[in-house]
């Protein structure tokens, strides 16, 4: 894909690396020289574009006009939403994602204003926090489908319920897929007749409701 990335902070600039790894075609906007200059070090100079993100000519130099996603990552909401605005309604870009950076401004991240995904960063954090906190040893590895659903990992304790359970004839709440098992740094395809063991790692996708119900097979009673 081809994804213009609006701010090469910390943010930005994780993320250009992480998508030229996976071989994408990036092209990273800042104006900022000291950015500039940190960015010049991390990726190839001609995927960065020096100027204002917000200014059209400056995302026409970037090659919006082929660009299949358009990412505002900077530190401001006002000019985040200007870029999703523009990417969205000039530009006709396919996928738009802005970042939020205040919390109260939240609100205005709707498709109205061109956003198809917003990235609360504060909330999420929070949220990660909380399911940390209560649901022990269970570990989020991705969310998917704007968080509805998530792939967790856990490793299975000692006296836990699940232990000894063939998978078919364990009581998984709804919602809720055993996606992997990892025994002694070995994938298992988990199948029905797949006994668990202690030490076991679950790869399951569950959504919120499953969690809890999940996490409680799988931990000590």
């Amino acid at each position: 894909m081809f994804v213009i990335v609006v701010g090469g902070g910390n943010t930005g600039s994780q993320l250009a690396k992480f998508l030229l790894e996976e071989g994408h075609t990036v092209r990273v906007i800042d104006e900022r020289p000291n950015v500039l200059e940190k960015l010049a070090l991390e990726i190839p100079r001609e995927m960065i574009i020096n100027g204002d993100g917000s200014s059209p000519t400056v995302l026409e130099k970037a090659g919006i006009q082929k660009a299949q996603v358009l990412a505002a990552v900077t530190g401001s909401d006002e000019t985040n939403l200007v870029i999703t605005s523009l990417a969205r309604f000039e530009f006709n870009v396919k996928r738009v994602i802005a970042r939020i950076n205040n919390s109260k401004n939240a609100w205005l991240f709707t498709p109205e204003m061109g956003v198809d995904v917003s990235l609360n960063q504060a909330e999420i954090l929070a949220r990660l926090t909380a399911e940390e906190m209560s649901l022990g040893d269970m570990m989020t590895m991705l969310k998917i489908r704007r968080g509805k659903y998530s792939i967790v990992e856990e490793k299975i304790a000692p006296s836990a319920p699940a232990i000894g359970t063939a998978l078919k004839d364990l009581s998984l709440p709804n919602h809720c897929v055993i996606s992997g098992i990892i025994r002694h740094g070995e994938m298992i395809l988990p199948r029905g007749t797949t006994i668990l063991e202690e030490g076991d790692e679950i790869l399951a996708l569950v959504d919120d409701a499953a969690r809890e119900p999940l996490a409680k097979l799988l931990s000590r009673p």
